[in-house]
This record gives C-alpha cells, sequence and structure tokens, in this order.
C-alpha cells in the first residue's frame, strides 16, 4: 500500500474544507430528504459505480500515456 508524506501537502490558500464538507453535506441532505432508505441507498450504488469508473478510466488513461501510445 502507498503511503503519503501529508506534511508535504500545501494548504490551498483561501479554501475553507469545513465549509466545504458542510455545503457538501447539506447539498446531499437536501437531495436525500425526501427519499426513502431504500432510494437513498440505491443513490449511494449509482455513485459508487460512477467512482468506479472514473477510476478505471483514469488508471486506462494514465496507462496508455505512460506507455506512450
Amino acid at each position: 500500500m502507498t503511503k503519503f508524506d501529508l506534511s508535504q501537502i500545501k494548504p490551498i490558500p483561501g479554501f475553507d474544507s469545513l465549509k466545504w464538507k458542510q455545503e457538501i453535506q447539506e447539498k446531499i441532505y437536501e437531495e436525500t430528504k425526501n427519499m426513502t432508505r431504500e432510494q437513498v441507498r440505491e443513490r449511494l450504488r449509482q455513485a459508487v459505480e460512477r467512482d468506479i469508473r472514473w477510476r478505471a478510466e483514469q488508471a486506462a488513461l494514465a496507462e496508455s500515456s505512460s506507455t506512450g501510445s
């Protein structure tokens, strides 16, 4: 497993991570507040599937650019 040296990561000037987190949580709440548990579960499943596809696409792009294709 890759270990990250977090001390090398510099903060982004003007970016408030707590504010960003609260805004995202509010957005998710607004989108899901009238959904049943099953609908929320399905929404999460779809989001995970999109993420898996995106990661696979990114890996394929990285692989193709490293091989010079």
